[in-house]
């Protein structure tokens, strides 16, 4: 193995340095987000899980560069990407990092065809391609997430909201970032279109290579996409580790707690 590949398993893709948001002023004010470090490591999906009010959704901002912290900072590949330094920086940093959101629902201009979505997510790094290398990405894009290119001259308000979540999958990849921050994605899908997202999310990874912050309130969700665990509780990281580590010998609480909850399969009572 080269050195550099040595490197890159070691070094972290990102890592958060004792990361706090505090909303408000004085005595007033709400802390969010406190003193949380992470990393992550490419091709490495880390699941953050909490529920909601955790500041899980907080915490994906302020690595997003969508929040500025009231502390601590944000490294990308080693450099120090926390403080804003123009748009220049903005949209070079969001070339490499990109987001799926909850809700495609509020995501997605309803009179802007998915040509058009896919077009902007160019436009917003001020990536400029020919006009056939573009289509062939957009074309990639969607096949990569199961959609025919068909739904190009679709409006989104046509599609169904799990073909809506593939497309903010799509759009995240017509950039092919080095890091996925997924928020919730599939809190707003039945059942049987949450798996489909999760094994989508999955295939990405492998596929690409990509890592993945995924969060979460699903501790199920987060054991079954995550390699390792993080469990948030009022603003602070409480636990982490691998998820047989936290699964099976979960040391905080509040991680017991949210074992307890998730459902399990009762055997059948023995026929008289």
């Amino acid at each position: 193995m080269s050195d550099a590949a040595i490197t890159e398993m070691v070094t972290p893709l990102m890592e958060a340095r004792e990361l706090s948001r505090t909303f408000g002023r004085g005595a007033g004010g709400v802390v969010a987000v406190n003193r949380v470090s992470l990393s992550v490591r490419s091709g490495e999906v880390v699941a953050v899980v909490g529920e909601s009010g955790s500041g899980k959704s907080t915490l994906a901002r302020l690595l997003l560069r969508l929040l500025r912290p009231s502390s601590g900072r944000v490294l990308f590949d080693g450099d120090d990407v926390t403080a804003a330094r123009g748009r220049r920086d903005s949209r070079r940093y969001w070339r490499r990092v990109q987001a799926v959101f909850q809700d495609p629902f509020s995501s997605f201009n309803q009179f802007y065809s998915i040509r058009r979505l896919l077009e902007n997510a160019l436009e917003v790094v001020d990536e400029r391609l020919p006009r056939d290398e573009q289509r062939a990405r957009m074309v990639e894009s969607l096949e990569a997430v199961g959609l025919s290119p068909e739904v190009l001259e679709q409006l989104p308000h046509r599609l169904s909201g799990g073909q809506r979540q593939r497309v903010m999958v799509a759009r995240a990849l017509m950039l092919r970032p080095r890091l996925l921050i997924a928020d919730e994605p599939t809190s707003m899908l039945d059942a049987s279109l949450r798996a489909t997202i999760l094994n989508l999310l999955l295939d990405l990874r492998h596929r690409y290579g990509m890592a993945i912050l995924f969060i979460t309130h699903d501790i199920g969700q987060a054991s079954y996409l995550g390699d390792r665990i993080l469990v948030m509780h009022r603003g602070e990281v409480v636990e982490e580790g691998g998820v047989d580590e936290v699964l099976e010998a979960p040391r905080h609480a509040y991680t017991r707690q949210l074992l307890a909850d998730v459902p399990r399969l009762q055997a059948p009572a023995p026929t008289p």
